[in-house]
């Protein structure tokens, strides 16, 4: 049975599961290059009926996610999500009904599903899936929370744990929390739209002069730029209230945002982001702790924008109370798809678990390929027989200091990425740090980077050696070790803490290359960043890399078995 999980709201995407396997999986914004992209994901539809050679004929069931009445009513009038998409992400100029557009949004998401809604949703879903020659058509529709919660659930690999989601909102709700026993996820509680972990720092993002659902990890790494403020007199500290495993939110999300723009007014930026931060940080934790108590349970599964924080992450993950910590890769709405296909395996097959290896979910290109995006803008290169070869070049390249644009094999599923898609660097020089920031990706001089790691020089790195398995999807931080400050400069916050990417044997070619950098250079980390510049998604085509190689004006890039250099 081949199932399509389909979203269409805000970082648009599609999947394909296939008995009990991932196929593929991927995001509008990868096809279209508009970043986040909120349309009806016909290119990742294409893409994935292209890439497993299916026709819409080979689809047995189609499943989706969210009815509630702001998403359908985006459905019914795309050009009000298009709207939104622009000024969201600072395309188009503040119009006078920008402000009571914003508002309405706010307002028209906390109204939840009705019978209503789900079937306007279902006649607008199948008339898109219609033009794109869908014919009969079996749609399955899931609750937005669900669809996070199996995600995390059936890929943590544990027999037995939490499972807590927690976003902005969807389909009425910010959060739920839930176990998953013996294959089965029960739905022990909900957490409603007005009670928003998510939305508040959406405001405290949007406060900032920064881009919601885009900007909040630079909100997180300002926060280590403040003079602490102790939690009793943190004025936001009070803005929830958690009882068990019940929140309120002290104001409703309009009033919630004129209070945070009254306390922004009297406190410098940064301390306004720790203030923040530092609540999502109590909160949250406090919540974790409660519902570790009420379940019993030792293992922790996440999912849901909130738990793109890997602050918030690292201080669930070092609790006493916790065992193993799983938080799915693409945890933000981007993973709906993947959830929602999940949830509809479940229901039709009865799988509720996926030997979750990677998330290498996307395409790849052959030598043919890849050759033909050189050739076409006369790219100088050397093609590597061996590939080696081209291991032990990049290696030699980024231990003297150069930086290496790395594009091989499947595409990442999810933001991070994982050493298929990835610009790569020593990772002890600030030198190199700052000119990747302010030169290369032009982003905000207070963002630290990320390493990938050796599996077996991990627990070395890190301050207290932490217990396998270790995460492999950047999805939390981790405190360095004194002895590895000067090791990984390049990629340590502020506070001494950093995002790794744990790298092993199942990785393949970028496992190679990091022992090859280790050989070299004694250390077995590199800086990885995404290849990207900065507000732009990961490139996913050869063209898209070589284009991306030639607006940068970088030196290297290995793409394949081939070594680029800068044109001239």
């Amino acid at each position: 049975m081949t199932i399509l999980g389909i979203w269409d709201g805000h970082d648009a995407g599609a999947a394909v599961i296939s008995g009990g396997t991932i196929e593929f999986a991927i995001n509008e914004e990868r096809l279209s290059r508009r970043k986040l992209d909120a349309g009806f994901p016909s290119l990742s539809i294409e893409a994935c009926l292209d890439y497993l050679n299916l026709s819409p004929a080979d689809i047995d069931y189609v499943s989706s996610s969210t009815t509630d009445f702001a998403k359908t009513l985006t459905r019914a009038f795309p050009s009000l999500k298009e709207q939104y998409y622009m000024i969201r992400r600072r395309k188009t100029q503040q119009g006078k009904f920008s402000t009571i557009k914003k508002k309405a949004k706010y307002f028209l998401t906390e109204i939840p599903p009705s019978r209503a809604t789900l079937l306007a949703s279902n006649a607008l879903i199948k008339r898109s899936l219609m033009a794109m020659g869908f014919k009969e058509i079996s749609l399955l529709h899931y609750d937005h929370h669900h669809c996070h919660a199996v995600a995390a659930a059936f890929c943590s690999g544990f027999d037995r744990c939490l499972v807590l989601t927690l976003d902005g909102i969807g389909d009425g709700l910010s959060g739920s929390i839930g176990v998953f026993e013996d294959g089965k996820l029960t739905r022990i509680s909900s957490i409603g739209g007005r009670n928003s972990f998510g939305i508040f720092f959406e405001h405290v993002t949007n406060l900032l002069n920064m881009r919601e659902l885009e900007d909040e990890g630079k909100v997180m790494a300002l926060a280590d730029y403040a003079y602490p403020i102790e939690d009793a007199k943190n004025p936001l500290m009070d803005f929830f209230m958690v009882r068990g495993i019940e929140v309120s939110a002290r104001y409703g999300s309009l009033e919630m945002y004129e209070k945070l723009k009254k306390i922004l007014w009297r406190y410098p930026s940064e301390q306004f982001a720790f203030m923040a931060q530092r609540t999502l940080e109590v909160k949250v934790v406090q919540l974790v702790r409660n519902a570790l108590e009420a379940t019993g349970c030792d293992n922790v599964a996440l999912a849901g924008g909130v738990f793109s924080n890997i602050r918030v992450n690292m201080l669930v993950d070092e609790l006493p109370e916790v065992a193993g910590c799983f938080i799915f890769p693409h945890m933000g709405d981007g993973g709906l798809a993947l959830g929602a296909a999940m949830a509809a395996n479940y229901d039709l097959n009865g799988i509720s678990r996926y030997d979750f290896k990677n998330v290498f979910f996307g395409p790849e290109f052959s030598e043919s390929e890849i050759a033909a995006a050189l050739n076409k803008y006369n790219l100088r290169y050397i093609k590597h027989e061996n590939i080696n070869d081209l291991i032990g070049e990049t290696a030699r390249l980024i231990v003297s200091g150069q930086i290496v644009f790395w594009f091989q094999g499947r595409m990442e599923y999810g933001p991070r990425a994982l050493g298929s898609r990835s610009i790569l660097a020593a990772a002890n020089s600030d030198e190199i740090k700052n000119h990747l920031n302010l030169r290369l990706k032009m982003r905000v001089w207070y963002q630290p980077f990320c390493p990938s790691v050796l599996e077996e020089n991990f627990p070395r790195l890190m301050r207290s050696a932490p217990q396998p398995p270790y995460d492999r999807f950047m999805t939390r931080g981790y405190r360095i070790a004194d002895s590895a400050a000067s090791e990984m400069k390049g990629v340590v916050s502020l506070s001494g803490t950093c995002r790794p990417q744990v790298v092993s044997e199942r990785d393949g070619l970028f496992y190679k290359l990091l022992v090859e950098v280790r050989n070299l250079s004694g250390s077995g980390v590199v800086l990885n960043t995404s290849f990207n510049l900065h507000g732009d998604p990961l490139v996913c085509t050869p063209e898209d890399a070589v284009r991306t190689f030639i607006d940068t004006n970088n030196e290297y890039m290995a793409i394949g078995n081939f070594m680029v250099e800068r044109p001239t």
